[in-house]
């Protein structure tokens, strides 16, 4: 009785989080122009991501009812129109839209990171934080982010501004007055930027002198430390973020595991994972310039990148900049802390065996590679399916190739036949 009470409340509350999310159609290139902030996810029907979204889009929906976000979601099955105004090219995509402009969500699929997500974008690019218990409310709430400390009137803070702006839907920017920031960080000289991560304040430091003939120069410098800062020592490496990760244009050390439908992990999986984790929490100062760590719940990814299918658990380094990967000659579960920073050591002198790269040859592969895995996913979830979106084209093409070949063994009969024919 309890269980059918429990999964009638379950039910009551998706269709009502569900309800709060708008139908969007073809009138919504006219609606944005009224005004307001749109959060809209764009699917297909058939895509099986897009379905395993929709309980966290209604959760969503239904915690920003009463903001100044909208929530909706476009069908470009039956709006084609919308998906081509949007550059959609695959789903599902969730997009913040202004009249004027949108911004594409690259993270992780849940939540959490979806609200994030909206609450800056509907927020101005750096944030004033006014007294010491708001920035102590934000330590708790963010566990990275970054902040300006000083007055608003020096090349600096406008660098800063200029990168927070560009970089506002991947990260939280912010900005005090000294005497607020000094309640909680030790700094030699104002003004400054740092970031907050792991509990520690990180200083940027660039030797340039700001003055405006190298303001170019600082908003580059700028840029790329906070690129290369804007993830988590040991983050969960997904589809949503591993593009934005590969741009940090680092070595990518993945520790693969699997994740159950709980998100559970196996034991020794777990032991290996956080053996490649305390590597980069004891070693910090030497691998963070030149390696993200992360790991991975899903081989798939990693599968991906190695090109085959790696047993588990394993270990890939990928080469952000050139495409290439190194994976280990030892097996992951044999390899101590020790063993994997002389491989990694290995990997950065250049001397480790190399694989994959951005050739042309190899592009082809990973494509072939992708479509066959997925053609296997597809085939071990729903075979029907699978038959049918796969044999109907097929089946089509052959009948297309037959009638020519037919149409063109007719002509030739009919004239052979020509020779033959009586004359008057």
């Amino acid at each position: 009785m309890l269980f059918f009470k429990h999964f009638f409340i379950t039910y009551l509350f998706m269709e009502i989080s569900a309800s709060r999310v708008l139908e969007l159609s073809d009138r919504f290139s006219s609606i944005r122009q009224e005004g307001g902030y749109w959060l809209v996810k764009f699917y297909a029907p058939w895509c099986g991501y897009c379905k395993r979204l929709e309980p966290v889009w209604a959760h969503v929906a239904q915690a920003l009812y009463r903001s100044n976000i909208r929530v909706g979601r476009v069908d470009c099955s039956r709006f084609p129109n919308i998906a081509a105004e949007f550059k959609i090219n695959g789903f599902p995509t969730i997009k913040f839209i202004t009249p004027d402009q949108d911004h594409t969500f690259h993270g992780d699929q849940n939540k959490e990171d979806i609200l994030n997500f909206a609450f800056r974008m509907a927020g101005p690019p750096v944030q004033e934080i006014t007294s010491s218990e708001s920035l102590s409310r934000i330590k708790g709430v963010n566990q990275l982010f970054f902040m300006y400390v000083g007055r608003q009137d020096d090349n600096l803070w406008t660098s800063y501004l200029d990168v927070a702006s560009k970089m506002q839907p991947h990260g939280f920017f912010y900005f005090a007055k000294e005497e607020i920031a000094k309640q909680h960080v030790d700094m030699d000289e104002v003004p400054a930027v740092f970031v907050y991560k792991d509990g520690l304040h990180t200083f940027y430091s660039e030797d340039v002198d700001y003055d405006a003939e190298q303001n170019h120069e600082q908003n580059s410098s700028m840029y790329k430390w906070i690129n290369e800062e804007r993830f988590d020592t040991f983050p969960k490496i997904t589809k949503g973020n591993i593009n934005e990760i590969i741009k940090t244009n680092k070595y990518i050390v993945i520790a693969v595991v699997e994740e159950n439908k709980l998100q559970q992990i196996p034991p020794e999986m777990l032991e290996f994972r956080e053996t490649v984790e305390s590597l980069i929490r004891r070693k910090k100062d030497k691998y963070h310039k030149y390696f993200q760590f992360g790991w991975v719940g899903s081989p798939d990814i990693a599968n991906s990148i190695a090109m085959q299918v790696l047993p588990l658990p394993s270990l890939v380094v990928l080469n952000s900049t050139t495409g290439h990967f190194h994976i280990p000659e030892d097996k992951p579960l044999q390899m101590p802390v020790d063993v994997i920073d002389l491989f990694l050591d290995r990997v950065f002198n250049q001397t480790a065996p190399v694989y994959g790269g951005n050739g042309l040859t190899i592009r082809y592969y990973r494509t072939y590679f992708e479509i066959t895995t997925a053609l296997a996913n597809m085939w071990r979830g729903n075979p029907t399916l699978t038959s049918v979106l796969v044999g109907l084209p097929f089946s089509f093409l052959c009948f297309i190739l037959y009638s020519i070949c037919c149409t063109d063994i007719l002509d030739a009969e009919d004239e052979e036949e020509d020779p033959h024919e009586k004359r008057d």
